[in-house]
């Protein structure tokens, strides 16, 4: 690997299965975007349901040649930087609370929730699939940008752009991922992921917090404690106990 900036080529399709899908057969710099898709799906095959047209649902292919697998194992937690970053660039830094007059303003809190959301106020606006393919990685990004209406299990837990700030172009919003994105990337092939570590552990949503987490990986017992936030190696630290692999709930309000 090297530390140089790809050079993103955009491929688009008006409605198409999976952009991670489509993104099998691409090239390191590939991005495959779509305004809808038709079998779209998040970590742990959750389902990713999306309005056609709404949201912002883009795969990139990641050149990976030389990085050893546990750096490797660290892109999502990259890749969720670049988006929070974006986000953060493309939202209003303040804005008002619920009936309060224009001109009150509060902090607008984009977080990092391991290991592979983005939240804003503490709803997700972001998912994040990232997908080893030999040589390379596929990171699978979906970002709310304009659907105010969600499926009523996860409506207490979403958000978008549109809900916090206002309505974008989507294209705007892949624009500002993409930017960041090649930045993180290059930094992260340069350093490693201890070198974006710090960015990461600034916004962790989960630090402080007491969690419950559903291990993924050989060790599928759940863990529970106050967790210590996001290790310089990507694993969690829940009770003084560090976790790879996994899916985390909040139980508890932040110590």
């Amino acid at each position: 690997m090297t530390g140089e900036r790809p050079y993103w080529r955009v491929r688009h399709r008006a409605v198409t299965g999976s952009t991670n899908k489509d993104a099998l057969g691409g090239m390191p710099g590939d991005v495959f975007t779509a305004d809808h898709q038709t079998a779209g799906r998040g970590r742990l095959d959750h389902r990713w349901l999306s309005p056609p047209g709404e949201n912002l649902m883009m795969s990139a292919v990641i050149d990976v040649a030389g990085a050893s697998p546990e750096e490797v194992a660290t892109l999502p937690l990259v890749v969720g930087l670049a988006v929070s970053m974006a986000i953060e660039s493309l939202i209003s830094p303040h804005r008002p609370k619920a009936g309060e007059a224009v001109g009150t303003d509060r902090p607008c809190e984009v977080r990092i929730k391991w290991p592979n959301d983005v939240l804003v106020d503490g709803r997700k606006v972001s998912g994040i699939l990232c997908e080893r393919n030999g040589d390379r990685v596929i990171a699978g990004v979906g970002v709310n940008v304009n659907q105010t209406a969600f499926d009523p299990e996860i409506a207490a837990r979403a958000t978008s752009l549109r809900i916090v700030c206002r309505q974008m172009p989507i294209g705007n919003v892949r624009d500002a991922v993409l930017e960041h994105l090649a930045d993180a990337l290059a930094q992260w092939r340069t350093g490693g992921f201890r070198s974006v570590w710090p960015d990461i552990s600034a916004r962790d949503f989960l630090k402080g917090r007491s969690i419950a987490v559903r291990r993924t990986d050989d060790d599928m017992s759940p863990v529970a404690g106050l967790c210590g936030g996001i290790r310089p190696d990507g694993a969690l630290d829940v009770g003084g106990e560090p976790i790879f692999a996994g899916e985390a709930h909040v139980t508890g309000i932040r110590a």
